[in-house]
């Protein structure tokens, strides 16, 4: 490969000794006469004369270039940075721009770079480092502008001049992940309290819900438990009634108060049975002698008649 480029450029040189020049599609060869400007060559082939010392200067590429410029300085906040810049610049197509890049700049490399780090020492230093990186595309603005203006005079263009990466010192870098750390970590703790804060008022809610919904349950059941106790008792009242009737009916000579007085009395002794019975009831003492009856019995019907007020039917059966 080596020696194919070695005979080609002794093919070039030849022919070019010739008068016969041969332009490559991305260049543009400047040809001087008695060393002076005399003309710029496009892409194809091209005679000069060089018995009236026409000769090939030399060529410049038409492709985009690109360059790399790693600049280091320090921020308004004294913090030492790092900031790669690509700047891509290519040579103008026309005769005067390509005459100006071959004779006006001898190192157009040097130059961009000599600039670039320019702007980037003039502007970062007026800028705290968390702002370098939200405000990396007004120096990159600031590059392009003072480039363009510059090179143009050159014949070059620069066509972009991004800002690829912003590096801060390695202690610094820890230390913004570990206050970036500390932050995310403090949201989350508010997001969890928040989050304990609104589970609890819900829970409370809730409890209170369930409390006002199991109140007016226990409301409703003791109202329909009342409802119950009191037909109930209607029906005793009824009962009482048609048996007393039925009694007098049946049995003749005999007045109300004695049937009633009766119907209690062997109330009574049922209530009596029935604690007996009951394996968990004490003794119960009772003067069966019959006076003592007599005396119960007034008791039984004195209680039981206090507590039906609400019977007017029945007491006046009774009276009766």
């Amino acid at each position: 490969g080596h020696f194919c480029r070695s005979l080609t450029r002794l093919s070039t040189t030849a022919m070019e000794a010739c008068g016969c020049v041969i332009t490559s599609q991305d260049e543009r060869k400047v040809v001087e006469r008695c060393g002076k400007f005399e003309d710029v060559l496009d892409a194809g082939f091209s005679c000069v004369l060089p018995c009236l010392c026409q000769f090939v200067k030399g060529s410049i590429s038409t492709r985009i270039q690109m360059l790399e410029i790693n600049a280091d300085t320090k921020t308004k906040d004294n913090v030492f940075v790092g900031i790669k810049v690509a700047v891509q610049y290519q040579v103008n197509g026309d005769s005067q721009s390509i005459q100006d890049a071959m004779y006006k700049l001898t190192n157009p490399r040097a130059q961009i770079e000599s600039y670039v780090l320019d702007v980037v020492r003039s502007s970062v230093p007026k800028i705290d480092l968390d702002n370098v990186f939200l405000e990396k595309e007004e120096i990159a603005a600031s590059i392009k502008e003072m480039l363009g203006e510059t090179m143009g005079r050159f014949g070059y263009s620069i066509l972009a001049t991004p800002v690829t990466d912003i590096e801060p010192n390695m202690e610094v870098k820890r230390a913004m992940n570990e206050i970036n750390k500390a932050k995310r970590l403090r949201q989350a703790a508010v997001d969890e309290g928040e989050a304990i804060k609104i589970r609890s008022i819900k829970e409370a809610e809730a409890e209170a819900a369930r409390t006002e919904i199991q109140a007016k349950a226990d409301a409703e059941a003791k109202f329909m438990q009342g409802q119950g106790i009191a037909r109930q008792r209607q029906a005793i009242v009824s009962g009482l009634r048609d048996s007393v009737n039925c009694f007098k009916a049946d049995v003749a000579g005999v007045d109300s108060k004695q049937v009633m007085d009766l119907l209690l009395v062997t109330q009574y002794f049922d209530m009596m049975k029935d604690i007996g019975g009951n394996s968990r009831s004490n003794a119960v003492f009772m003067n069966h002698s019959p006076g003592a009856l007599q005396d119960l019995t007034q008791a039984i019907q004195g209680g039981f008649m206090s507590s039906l007020p609400a019977a007017p039917s029945f007491a006046q059966a009774q009276r009766h």
